[in-house]
């Protein structure tokens, strides 16, 4: 019996393979030592064995409470996930193999969306004639950051262009690595915005310009990170002071934010505790006003029409007014440009409100939920300046 975190996004650490019913491993943390809870191996043994592993140290993770009903993801082909029985008890997380069914499983804190997958997706929507892409700059590791524009504008930046008066949408994806859902459903975004077919993308790209950040945090997806870049950075509380040095991705993006303008902001996330869809928004900014208000509660109130999967009682506490933490992209962009901006959060466990015994909260769902959301925009794109 083997196990392997030696691949993209792959991150554990072996303590003991001595006993198949009591294999014990440790996450590895982030670079810096404050945040960990992602993780992403490989296990090869026996077909119709039983394996029990046992997670150490995640009574220390970043967010304990969310191994409550969590239940570990994996998957054969690395296309099906599914979910595995696992249990948390006295700060260790048991996974229960009750009997393979190939040599190999792959078992992650959620279905993983790889670099390569990530390069895929680029690569497909850059065939559309509509689609630019852009290269923002390098991050630490020297990775690209790459901006998906989708305009039927000649000009680059629009801010400044007589020639249209179309609001900028702007979405992001992954500042925290570890949320994989975020680019799952950028993908669902991207592939339904750009579909002949679908006619809410065609009418969406009749009225705005498009740019789409699906993964802000590459060097952070690659090693295996659940929160942090390659120097142990937040960078979503890095939007107040953004640097080259520490926090070049958030640099970058709002370097090009200034150049365009943003009317409508979604940053895309994961929440380890919450098992529901729910948006967190900008109320507790100093500028918010009537206006983003009526924004707000118009778009979440389509989007609970577009999508069963999400809803409006449960969440964040909401700031209260002049109280919000502008180190957030959500706070800063709202302020900054005064627009609607909006985090949408999806469950790392399952949507209690449609529970799916078999996959949890899944990336079939989070695509889905991608498509559902440029309803919501369509819903608001006319009042959105």
């Amino acid at each position: 019996m083997h196990i392997s975190a030696n691949f993209d996004a792959g991150n554990i650490e072996v303590i003991s393979l001595e006993d198949n019913n009591n294999i014990q491993l440790a996450i590895r943390p982030d670079v810096g030592g404050e945040f960990f809870q992602w993780f992403n191996f490989r296990i090869t043994g026996e077909i119709g064995e039983q394996y029990v592993l046992n997670i150490l140290n995640a009574g220390d993770a970043a967010f304990p409470a969310g191994w409550h009903n969590y239940q570990a993801a994996a998957s054969y082909d690395r296309d099906y996930w599914f979910r595995l029985p696992t249990s948390y008890e006295d700060g260790k997380l048991t996974i229960k193999v009750a009997e393979m069914e190939c040599q190999t499983l792959q078992i992650a804190f959620f279905a993983p969306y790889s670099y390569e997958r990530h390069q895929d997706l680029l690569a497909s929507v850059q065939t559309h004639p509509l689609v630019t892409l852009e290269h923002l700059g390098e991050t630490l590791d020297k990775r690209d950051l790459t901006l998906v524009k989708i305009s039927s504008d000649a000009s680059d930046d629009t801010k400044n262009n007589a020639q249209t008066n179309k609001p900028n949408i702007w979405i992001t994806a992954r500042q925290h690595p570890g949320e994989t859902m975020a680019e799952w459903l950028v993908e669902g975004l991207l592939h339904s915005l750009l579909d002949s077919d679908n006619a809410t993308g065609r009418a969406l790209l009749n009225k705005a310009n498009f740019y789409i950040v699906p993964n802000m945090n590459p060097d952070g997806s690659v090693r295996g990170h659940l929160r942090t870049n390659a120097v142990g950075t937040n960078l979503n509380r890095a939007w107040a002071e953004p640097n080259l040095e520490t926090s070049p991705e958030v640099y970058y993006v709002i370097k090009k934010m200034e150049a365009t303008g943003v009317d409508l902001f979604y940053d895309v996330h994961g929440d380890e505790e919450i098992p529901y869809v729910f948006l967190a928004g900008s109320q507790g900014t100093p500028s918010y006003n009537d206006r983003l208000a009526h924004l707000r509660d118009k778009f979440a109130e389509v989007l609970k029409l577009a999508s069963a999967d999400f809803q409006t009682e449960e969440g964040y506490p909401i700031d209260a007014p002049g109280t919000a933490n502008m180190t957030l992209a959500t706070h800063w962009v709202a302020e900054r440009f005064d627009c609607l901006a909006n985090t949408l959060e999806m469950p790392f466990i399952d949507n209690y409100n449609l529970p799916d015994t078999d996959t949890g909260w899944s990336p079939e769902r989070s695509i889905k939920l991608g498509e559902a959301s440029l309803v919501a925009m369509l819903a608001v794109v006319d009042e959105l300046r």
